[in-house]
């Protein structure tokens, strides 16, 4: 499993209508994408939720390195690209994921913190690992995630909620569309 998640922070004043819009026009076209275990199309929105932006902010969950790179390569992020200019595409490598007992994702928390570097890098995977299974088990929790970036030593935790008070530390994101043709194809539990 490989997340993947690029931010576009829009100005303060941007109507965030066109964004629901898109989304609402073109979000099924990765409703089959190869190789995608699900794609969550996020908003947060300035003064919501504690927002201090505007921002359109997809968060992925890829069963393969080659439907990411066809996505990216293939001409589904080239879209973004020509609309908004070329985003960060941040990318971590997958430590957990879990599936809660919610069903309707509307929305999302991510919270991304440095690994510890006070210990063995085993324990601070390992508890990552024991967060997502924790998230998962909460009421109201469509699934967890947890993936690391090596190159920053940056956790990334992310979850879905079916209710507006998720019980999740991080950013709160609503969600427009959820893409999840190959989410039954996820690998359940830890990744090594």
């Amino acid at each position: 499993m490989h997340a993947m998640q690029y931010a576009l922070t829009l100005p303060a004043d941007y109507d965030m209508g066109i964004i629901r819009d898109r989304v609402a026009r073109r979000g099924h076209l990765l409703d089959h994408w190869d190789g995608l275990g699900l794609k969550a199309y996020l908003v947060r929105e300035r003064g919501q939720r504690a927002s201090p932006v505007n921002q359109y902010a997809p968060f992925y969950l890829w069963n393969t390195v080659d439907g990411m790179n066809a996505f990216l390569w293939g001409g589904g992020f080239q879209g973004v690209s020509d609309d908004f200019g070329r985003p960060s595409a941040r990318q971590w490598t997958g430590l957990a994921y879990e599936e809660g007992n919610g069903s309707h994702a509307r929305f999302a928390v991510r919270r991304r913190q440095p690994v510890r570097d006070d210990g063995p890098l085993t324990d601070a995977v390992e508890e990552a690992v024991g967060e997502a299974r924790r998230l998962a088990a909460r009421d109201g929790a469509v699934l967890a995630a947890a993936a690391v970036d090596t190159g920053r030593w940056e956790l990334v935790h992310f979850s879905l909620w079916e209710h507006d008070a998720p019980k999740a530390d991080g950013d709160v994101f609503e969600v427009l569309h959820l893409s999840a043709p190959g989410r039954d194809r996820l690998p359940r539990g830890r990744q090594w």
